[in-house]
């Protein structure tokens, strides 16, 4: 084994020590949790990535919670299984791949279905493990044993079963429905796969005249080019403008024929003119009004959004070579009213960016209300709690106005429909096998529907279908439910709502009981991440740069469920200080160690004597429970930052401080020592979650110096996290006075702007403090940089005189700082300075509290302002304090 010494000669480096630790790990198998009945698992589904994906700030945010989690519930002791997995993201894969294709002068059509298959996962097989490689590099401690592909014959077997299941309970069904088409993808989209963006257009007013002339309507559309497919121009009954038109007929400008004038309930009275051109091949709202009032489709836009015959004389154009033909026409021929600039939502696929285009055509679509139910009744009954819980009545919103699921998808790379067509009698045919030949006749001449599935059919059954559903399976048996799913809020709808949907419609039961949400990733601006803004960062660079714990640490320091994550540099270099303090403390305590010619004893005692290492202890204990409690609440930053803040500002500030000292006075040193490598130890523990490489490596290194006889885990990742020690009450320490008065000298020193060298001198006078302070007159001393101190019952024998006071809690300290310093100058500049700060948080809170500036200002802005305000709220309090506490 490598002396300590050796490994400690130089700062921390993760690039020598992650991927070694990494290896170890996964080769002793702590990441493959052993089938424990007479223990609940806990069970954690990996969100799988795009199979030729590449690791970004959203995943790393992803993995850096759930493998803190995982970790946690590991340590406690639960077999713990987290579960790592890749998506074959149809749409993102083919277009990846027709893209490759395109660039060497080919297409999927000359390659035909089975060479272009063949040519996607010659494509995955080269790619496909690169994402699994960067996982590892942040960490994450999943069962690579048990990993899982949507396109695995695992998951094939159930989406088969899935679908023929629904199809036999009439919950599947193919009609002939208004879809969102996206042209450059050639496929039907789901509405979840539709973004929203506001595009500047113009709305146009044009006249259908009455057929019989005697007056016109004036229909409003962003529209014109479909208007040659109108089938009527519909009006609200309850409109006294237009009710009496019901039943006449207008002339279609432009075609020269007639169309109906129609009343439904539909036409917002006060949106527009209250006049509404339908188009049911062309527009939703259009499509459902045509249902209802049985009139005809007729798409005049084909699925290459070229017009189409229908059109007339635009056949032939796009469609915005047609929009501003057909103006053109209007105003010619007298039918404009009038254009003008409008911006307007427009529809845009959400995996090229295209604009949809609403077109009618015969797609496979999963009847839903019958599953949304359950999936609704399970989180209202709390079988299913959503983090934060404000996400509850986002989740209910859209639950109760779901839509049928559209399904199809017209590609080639996926999971294609398990539905027959017989060539000869037409029979449609839905079975769990391959079918030979047809049941109605007895044809052997069949042909597989071409569509696949929606990406999200076969996600939707991740957490069963993993673990071998449909088959029983020992995993399935034990693993299923799993506990926590953690995943990104804007991904509720597409993927965590279908697992609860699919989950209990197959399963019978939820697949898991807690949802945690987490934010998106924002830069240091606020502005959320994206390849089109260029402000994207590679989180393998920055592994590179700053070690895998660091950005880990970054990600998720002070991060809350559901609020989104800014991510710099200057949280990235205070993640890495982090670790570089760790790793300097522990060298200090190794050296004292060997220095003292030490060996400490473990656990520590519990008897012990010195009022320090009863403090620590007592803190440790606090902190430990207060972590604990934290985790199973899910405030998962909130834990971080207890571990980090104990570690830095009482381990570090102050213990370690105090030990120096006491070894330097001999002072009950073997405790201390015993004490000290006993609580980083137990801090190694509490951090390994958030931080698990450096800390394993430092712990494998620390437990050699103990003198125990009890057997250590031979990791950190499977040792036992600390737990509260209930025999020991945590109660107020008198060392807080002493901290209190240590941090007030020390302030009064850096505010004075008193140099480090000189020595100050300083009188306290307490008639319940003397021998707490007396016992601690050395290291007061040596903390506070003092020359002279002097500890009285009362002040009778103190001259106050141009001499600061600070009130403590129990007695009253008075600082000489020397003659160079005029105190009441002093207090005159501090209170100046509060003045302007206050002027600066009245403007800032002013601004703040305005409507309008919170409406229109970048979210970017308004996070500035508050970060502003915030640091001259923090520095108006540091200056009242120093205030309140001195005087002359």
């Amino acid at each position: 084994m490598t002396d300590w010494k050796t490994i400690f000669s130089k700062p921390y480096n993760p690039k020598s020590t992650e991927t070694r630790i990494y290896e170890n790990w996964e080769n002793t198998g702590y990441f493959s949790p052993k089938i424990d009945k007479s223990k609940d698992p806990f069970v954690m589904i990996m969100p799988p990535p795009n199979v030729t994906g590449q690791l970004h700030m959203g995943h790393a945010l992803t993995i850096a919670l759930e493998d803190m989690i995982v970790r946690w519930h590991r340590m406690n002791g639960e077999p713990t299984l987290y579960l790592p997995g890749t998506d074959h993201a149809g749409i993102a894969t083919q277009v990846v791949v027709e893209r490759l294709l395109a660039s060497e002068g080919t297409n999927r059509y000359e390659l035909g279905r089975e060479q272009f298959e063949q040519r996607i996962w010659e494509w995955v097989h080269e790619y496909g493990e690169r994402i699994y490689t960067q996982i590892r590099r942040l960490g994450a401690s999943c069962d690579w044993s048990r990993k899982s592909f949507t396109l695995d014959d695992g998951p094939k077997k159930a989406v088969r079963k899935t679908f023929v299941d629904l199809y036999n309970k009439n919950l599947i069904y193919r009609g002939e429905r208004i879809t969102n088409w996206c042209p450059r993808c050639s496929t039907a989209l789901s509405d979840l796969e539709v973004k929203y963006k506001n595009v500047a257009g113009q709305i146009s007013k044009i006249k259908y005249p009455l057929s019989d002339n005697s007056t016109e309507l004036i229909v409003a559309t962003t529209r014109p080019e479909t208007m040659m497919g109108d089938t009527a121009v519909a009006v609200n009954p309850n409109d006294d403008r237009f009710s009496h038109l019901i039943g006449k007929q207008v002339i279609l400008p432009l075609m020269n024929k007639t169309i109906p004038i129609i009343g439904d309930s539909a036409v917002e009275i006060e949106f527009g003119t209250g006049a509404l051109k339908v188009t049911p091949a062309h527009d939703p709202v259009a499509f459902e009004i045509g249902i209802r009032q049985a009139h005809p489709s007729i798409s005049v836009i084909s699925k290459n959004c070229v017009m189409n015959e229908n059109a007339g004389i635009f056949e032939g154009l796009t469609r915005e070579e047609c929009r501003i033909q057909v103006l053109e026409s209007l105003e010619s021929q007298g039918y404009l009213v009038e254009s003008e600039e409008y911006d307007h939502s427009v529809g845009h696929c959400d995996r090229c960016d295209e604009i949809i285009e609403p077109l009618i055509s015969k797609q496979w679509y999963v009847s839903i209300e019958e599953l949304a139910k359950p999936a609704r009744d399970a989180v209202r009954e709390g079988k299913i709690k959503i983090v934060p819980e404000r996400f509850t009545n986002v989740y209910f919103n859209w639950m109760d106005n779901i839509r049928d699921w559209s399904v199809s998808r017209q590609l080639w790379w996926g999971h294609q429909i398990p539905v027959w067509y017989c060539n000869d009698c037409n029979e449609m045919i839905v079975e769990y096998e391959d079918p030979i030949k047809c049941k109605k006749c007895p044809s052997g001449s069949l042909i597989q529907d071409p569509d696949v599935l929606d990406t999200w059919f076969s996600s939707g059954l991740w957490p069963h279908s993993t673990l071998g559903w449909p088959d029983s399976t020992e995993d399935l048996e034990y693993f299923y439910p799993g506990s926590v799913l953690e995943t990104g809020y804007d991904i509720l709808f597409f993927w965590v709502a279908r697992m609860i949907m699919m989950g209990i419609q197959n399963m019978g039961e939820i697949p898991f009981h807690t949802i945690y949400l987490h934010g998106l990733i924002l830069d240091p601006e606020g502005i959320k991440m994206s390849k089109t803004k260029g402000n994207v960062v590679d989180p393998l660079e920055l592994i590179d740069s700053y070690g895998a714990d660091a950005v880990r640490f970054a990600l998720t320091t002070g991060t809350s469920a559901g609020n989104n994550v800014r991510i710099n540099e200057q949280k990235l270099e205070s993640s890495r200080n982090f670790n570089n303090k760790l790793w300097n403390a522990a060298r200090f305590v190794l050296a004292y160690l060997d220095n003292e010619k030490h060996i400490p004893d473990y656990p520590v005692s519990k008897d012990l004597i010195h009022l320090h290492d009863q403090w620590i202890i007592d803190r440790l204990n606090q902190v430990t429970n207060e972590i604990n409690q934290l985790m199973e609440n899910h405030q998962f930053g909130e834990a971080q930052t207890t571990a980090h803040d104990f570690f830095w500002n009482e381990f570090c500030d102050w213990y370690i401080e105090l030990v120096k000292l006491r070894v330097k006075f001999n002072e009950s040193s073997r405790d201390a020592l015993n004490t000290i490598s006993y609580t980083l130890e137990q801090t190694l523990r509490l951090l390994h979650p958030f931080i698990p490489f450096i800390t394993e490596e430092i712990w494998s290194i620390l437990i050699n110096k103990f003198d125990s006889t009890e057997k250590w885990p031979s990791a950190l990742i499977e040792a036992p996290y600390p737990k509260f020690n209930h025999k020991t009450s945590p109660k107020p320490s008198i060392m807080n006075e002493f901290f209190q008065l240590v941090r007030s000298i020390r302030n009064l020193r850096a505010e004075f702007k008193v140099p480090a060298t000189q020595l100050i001198d300083c009188e306290i006078s307490s008639s319940n403090r003397t021998k707490l302070f007396e016992s601690q007159k050395e290291f007061i001393k040596e903390l506070s940089g003092l020359g002279q101190l002097s500890i009285y019952p009362n002040n009778d024998q103190i001259n106050s005189q141009q001499k600061i006071s600070i009130v403590l809690e129990n007695a009253i300290a008075y600082i000489d700082l020397g003659t160079s310093l005029n105190v009441s100058d002093e207090i005159s500049r501090l209170n100046q300075e509060k003045t302007q700060i206050h002027s600066h948080i009245n403007s800032l809170s002013k601004r703040l509290s305005n409507k309008e500036f919170i409406d229109k200002a970048p979210s970017e802005i308004i996070d500035k302002e508050r970060d502003r305000l915030k640091s001259a709220e923090d520095r108006a309090k540091r200056i009242d304090e120093i205030l309140l506490s001195i005087s002359n």
